[in-house]
């Protein structure tokens, strides 16, 4: 498995960096409340995401996906979720309104993982490449799971700087919202994948 750490260490790297649900989610959330207030989030979405990873790579996914129906009812549901927290950031009243509703916490980010369409896709995919047959199962599974944990806390807290930067930008109430639609919007649109496939 250590000959096959860099490539590992690369997709986890991509993987948590790039645009999707929660990364969207953590910029939006520290353009109005600030890095320091997304903290809580950050490591639900990394050490929820690696519970999951961990879980699914021992197999409590492989009913699901065996499964179309119990497969498809999962996907729907975290489509409904996402979309509904699309809204919720579209209509984000500035954070000094009595309204403005607060980051994602500790649990509900960990929580979120397990109807995160892109979680689900990344733990399949790092099950099926980076699991090897002929050695044990708990040591690969207890790396990868590092690996991601490790590398999702450095890319949510580059996201939360970019929410926080533009948030300073954002003072203007048209400019938020218009960056709220932003958000909102790319999170719609992260969805397009999983509800082709």
């Amino acid at each position: 498995m250590m000959e096959t750490l860099p490539a590992l260490v690369l997709f986890a790297l991509v993987m948590s960096g790039t645009p999707g649900p929660n990364v969207l989610m953590i910029a939006a959330a520290a353009a109005g409340h600030g890095v320091r207030a997304t903290l809580p989030h950050n490591l639900g979405i990394s050490l929820g995401f690696g519970a999951m990873l961990f879980a699914v790579g021992l197999g409590i996914g492989a009913p699901l996906h065996a499964n179309p129906t119990a497969h498809a009812i999962l996907r729907w549901v975290g489509a409904v979720w996402l979309l509904w927290l699309a809204w919720k950031i579209a209509n984000a009243p500035p954070p000094e309104t009595a309204g403005a509703r607060p980051p994602l916490g500790f649990w509900g980010a960990a929580g979120f993982q397990w109807v995160n369409p892109k979680a689900w896709m990344i733990c399949a995919a790092a099950s099926a490449t980076h699991v090897r047959a002929d050695a044990p199962l708990l040591p690969q599974l207890a790396l990868i799971t590092a690996v991601f944990v490790l590398a999702c806390i450095p890319c949510n807290l580059l996201w939360a700087g970019f929410g926080a930067a533009m948030g300073r930008w954002l003072r203007e109430p048209a400019r938020l919202r218009a960056f709220n639609i932003s958000m909102a919007l790319l999170l719609v649109l992260s969805l397009w994948p999983m509800l082709r496939g």
